[in-house]
């Protein structure tokens, strides 16, 4: 009887051992410095949102979290660094969405990203904005339908280059609304929007960013954005979705960390990503950005990126987008 009820404690103590440990494991995470991937040139949206956020990191926890650049292979070499990193939270991955744009672009990758990868968060949603050179008689997105379909050879319209988030807008523009008009692509969304002011092309999908000082002085014109609601730093600009139903489109950032990588770590960092938002200095770069911080569950990141995937496959295929 005595050693039964030696036995049964012994049990019990290893239960609650076993139920204990993924909190202390919270507790202590992170002891050591953290590698942030970032598969993109330093400078860019991606990088300084990423150097942000490791800064605000850093802060919070007092461990170094040490932003890796590594800008090839359309960002899918950093994407694969951290996907078979060991799932330990010591190597995560910040991205845009143009992860889930390359899972279905690029034919032959080295991982699988909806099961290699598991979000943490969404941090930030960046509006695209259909903009037009202000020649063009149209105040909304059916006037400038009509308006290329009416064009004996169809318009000219720009994007940041093949394969990008703005390319893939006016890709869904076409099939949605029947537009005629060529593609041409730029190196960045910097020379399309040149290219559009000097009326290179009539069209262009660029960023909020790329576009709002040009709206602002009245050498382009917006006619609405691409986010299924009104964004804050062009309030005045109506969805692509009132005029277009199912139209959505942004340039998003989040956090990644490999397949497997447990629970309470992940729990750990969506709680730092939530309260960095939450800082005056974030909230204020990402309204400069033209963007808007979002912030999500885990499970909520992770059910986003794949409804992302299959969104964007959707319009490469019907589109036959391919990159070089």
């Amino acid at each position: 009887m005595n050693a039964y009820r030696l036995n049964a404690a012994a049990a019990a103590a290893l239960a609650a051992t076993a139920l204990l440990a993924p909190a202390a494991h919270a507790q202590t995470y992170p002891s050591k410095a953290v590698r942030m991937i970032v598969p993109f040139a330093p400078g860019g949206g991606t990088d300084i949102q990423a150097r942000l956020l490791s800064r605000k990191f850093q802060e919070s926890t007092g461990q170094t979290f040490i932003v890796d650049n590594r800008p090839t292979a359309n960002g899918m070499l950093g994407a694969e660094l951290a996907a078979k990193a060991p799932p330990d939270g010591y190597t995560i991955l910040f991205m845009s969405a143009a992860l889930a744009v390359n899972t279905t672009l690029i034919k032959k990758l080295a991982i699988n990203p909806a099961q290699d990868l598991e979000g943490v968060s969404l941090v930030s949603s960046v509006p695209l904005v259909l903009t037009v050179h202000p020649s063009l008689p149209v105040k909304n997105p059916k006037d400038l339908a009509a308006l290329s379909k009416r064009t004996k050879d169809g318009m000219n319209a720009g994007s940041n280059g093949n394969g990008t988030t703005s390319h893939l807008s006016l890709e869904m523009f076409k099939q949605m609304a029947g537009v005629n008009a060529t593609h041409i692509p730029y190196k960045g969304s910097g020379p399309a929007v040149t290219a559009l002011v000097s009326g290179e092309n009539e069209f262009s999908f660029p960023t909020a960013l790329a576009a709002m000082p040009h709206i602002k002085s009245g050498r382009l014109r917006g006619l609405a954005v691409t986010t299924s609601k009104r964004s804050s730093s062009l309030p005045e600009l109506p969805t692509m979705a009132s005029f277009y139903p199912g139209f959505d489109t942004d340039n998003w950032y989040g956090m990644f960390v490999p397949a497997r990588t447990p629970a309470d770590v992940k729990a750990k960092l969506n709680a730092e990503i939530l309260k960095a938002l939450k800082a005056n200095d974030v909230r204020e770069f990402m309204a400069k950005e033209g963007g808007e911080p979002v912030g999500t569950s885990p499970d909520e990141m992770t059910a986003y990126f794949k409804r992302e995937v299959e969104k964007f496959a959707k319009v490469i295929r019907a589109g036959n987008i391919h990159v070089d």
